[in-house]
C-alpha cells in the first residue's frame, strides 16, 4: 500500500508540473537500450475492440522476445476473458490485470504499453508513461486535441522515450512503395490529395442517464475529460460520436487517410487555412445522441499552395476511383494521377485509362529507365517495428514515431474546429495556434478534470 500511496502522490504531482518518477527512475533506466536476446515485457492498456485486436498481435511475438505481463482496463466484465486469450498466445504464461493504469507505470519491470484507450485518454497516459520510463505504442489519433498533442512530443523527447503512433500504413510494404513512387516524380509534381472515409454508421439510439455498471470505474473511464453523468449511449465505442471524449470518424477512421495524405504530398508541416462542413443527415437528434457529423468535408492549403481533400460519408454512398475506394486515397499530379485501396495502388499516365505503375506489376513502366523505386521495401510491419526500435532505443528507427503521428492527427483535429465554428480558419503551424480566432483556438485544448490533468510541463 506504500508504493500505491507514493505512485498516486506522484502523479498528484505531474498534474502540476512534476515529472512522475524524478527520483524513482535513474539515468541508467533512461539510457537502458534492450539488447537483442532481452525480454521486453509489456502492458497492454485498454483491451476492448482495437485493444484486443493490439494485444493479440504483440503476444503472438512471444517467440521473438516480447510478452504481455499485464492487461489494464478500467471494465473489469472481460478482464479473465482476455488473459485466457493472451496466456494461449504466449506458452501458457498468464498476464496479471489492473484495471488503473498508475499500477501499470509503477510497475518497473514493463519496459512499454500499448495504449489503445478512448481518445481523450491518449495524451494523459502517454505523458505519465514517458514520466515513469516507459516506452509507449498509442493508437490514432495520437491526441484528442493539438495543444496536449505537442505535450506528447515534449515528454518522448525529454525522457528520451521511443513513442509510436498507430498509423499502420506506414509500415505496410506496398504503401511505402507508392509513397516512394509519389515523392520520385512517379506521376510528376503532386499537388493535390484526397482522403476518403465513406463508413455507412446507423443509429445507436438514445436512453436515459443511469449509474454504471458495478464492473466499470466511471470515474477512471471519463479521466481528463469533463463530467457527465453515465450514458450507456456514450460509454463504450459509442464515446467516439461525442466531443467530450471522442473526434467522430472524422478523427476514427479518418486519421489512417489524412496521415498517407500528407505523406503523399510529402508535407512535413501544418497546412496554413483549413474550412470544414457538414453535419448529421438520415439520423434525427430525438433517435440518436451523437455530437459529431456523419457527413464532413473538409479543404487544406499548405504555404505552397497545395491542396489537400478529405471527404467524411457515414451514410449510402458510392465509391471512388478504379479500384472503388471507399476508404483510401487519391493524388493528382502534374503528368498523371494515383490511388491506394488498402496496400493495392495503380498509377495512370495523362488521360490513359490503363495503369503503368503499381503495386500488382513488378518493375513495370519506370520513370527514366529507372526500375529499382518499385521494389517493395522491406517491412517488419508496424509492431515489429516497434520492437525494433525498443531495442535500438532510437526514435528514428520507428516509421511513425510522436512527431509524425501529432503532424497528421492535427489535420482531422483542425477540421473539427473549423467545422465547431463554422468558418475558414488561418493557422500559424509555428505557434500552433489559429489567426485572429479566440474562439477556434480555445478549442485547441481543454478544462482537465482534477487529477487527471495534462501538464503545461512535461
Amino acid at each position: 500500500m506504500g508504493n500505491r500511496r507514493n505512485f498516486i502522490k506522484k502523479t498528484t504531482l505531474a498534474s502540476t508540473g512534476i515529472a512522475i518518477g524524478a527520483t524513482a527512475f535513474s539515468a541508467k533506466s533512461y539510457g537502458n537500450i534492450l539488447g537483442s536476446n532481452d525480454r521486453i515485457m509489456l502492458a497492454s492498456i485498454g483491451v476492448r475492440g482495437r485493444g484486443k485486436g493490439l494485444m493479440e498481435n504483440f503476444a503472438q511475438m512471444y517467440g521473438e522476445g516480447v510478452r504481455i505481463k499485464t492487461i489494464c482496463d478500467v471494465d473489469s466484465s472481460f478482464l479473465e476473458e482476455r488473459v485466457a486469450l493472451a496466456a494461449s498466445l504466449q506458452d501458457n504464461n498468464r498476464p496479471g490485470t489492473a484495471t488503473d493504469l498508475r499500477e501499470v507505470y509503477d510497475d518497473k519491470e514493463i519496459d512499454a504499453v500499448i495504449i489503445a484507450t478512448p481518445n481523450h485518454w491518449h495524451a494523459l497516459s502517454t505523458i505519465w508513461a514517458c514520466q515513469a520510463g516507459k516506452h509507449v505504442y498509442v493508437e490514432k489519433p495520437s491526441s484528442h486535441n493539438v495543444w496536449e498533442g505537442r505535450k506528447m512530443v515534449e515528454a518522448a523527447r525529454k525522457y528520451n522515450r521511443v513513442v509510436q503512433v498507430g498509423f499502420q500504413n506506414r509500415s505496410i510494404s506496398n504503401v511505402m512503395q507508392a509513397m516512394e513512387f509519389l515523392h520520385n516524380g512517379g506521376i510528376g509534381e503532386v499537388y493535390m490529395a484526397r482522403g476518403t472515409c465513406f463508413k455507412p454508421r446507423d443509429s445507436f439510439g438514445i436512453s436515459a442517464d443511469t449509474a454504471p455498471p458495478a464492473s466499470l470505474n466511471y470515474d477512471l473511464w471519463l479521466g481528463p475529460a469533463a463530467y457527465r453523468p453515465y450514458n450507456e449511449k456514450r460509454g463504450h465505442y459509442n464515446w467516439h460520436w461525442h466531443w467530450n471524449t471522442g473526434n467522430g470518424d472524422t478523427g476514427n477512421q479518418g486519421p489512417h487517410q489524412f496521415d498517407v495524405a500528407r505523406w503523399g504530398l510529402n508535407k512535413n508541416e501544418h497546412p496554413i487555412k483549413v474550412q470544414s462542413m457538414g453535419g448529421i443527415y438520415g439520423i434525427s437528434p430525438e433517435e440518436c445522441s451523437q455530437e459529431t457529423p456523419n457527413t464532413q468535408t473538409s479543404v487544406f492549403e499548405y504555404a505552397d499552395g497545395k491542396i489537400l481533400e478529405f471527404e467524411t460519408r457515414g451514410r449510402y454512398t458510392n465509391h471512388e476511383a478504379n479500384l472503388g475506394i471507399k476508404i483510401g486515397n487519391v493524388f493528382y499530379g502534374t503528368n498523371g494521377w494515383l490511388e491506394v485501396n488498402g496496400d493495392t495502388w495503380n498509377a495512370y499516365k495523362g488521360r490513359d485509362t490503363e495503369p503503368f505503375a503499381g503495386s500488382n506489376m513488378g518493375a513495370g513502366a519506370a520513370i527514366g529507365g529507372d526500375t529499382s523505386f518499385l521494389t517493395a521495401p522491406d517491412s517488419k510491419g508496424h509492431f515489429g517495428n516497434f520492437i525494433d526500435g525498443l531495442r535500438s532505443g532510437n526514435p528514428k528507427d520507428l516509421n511513425c514515431d510522436i512527431e509524425i503521428g501529432h503532424t497528421s492527427t492535427v489535420l482531422p483535429l483542425i477540421a473539427n474546429i473549423a467545422y465547431r465554428v463554422g468558418e475558414t480558419l488561418r493557422f500559424d503551424g509555428k505557434t500552433e495556434k489559429f489567426i485572429g480566432n479566440k474562439e477556434a483556438d480555445a478549442m485547441l485544448t481543454r478544462e482537465y478534470r482534477e487529477p487527471y490533468v495534462v501538464p503545461t510541463r512535461v
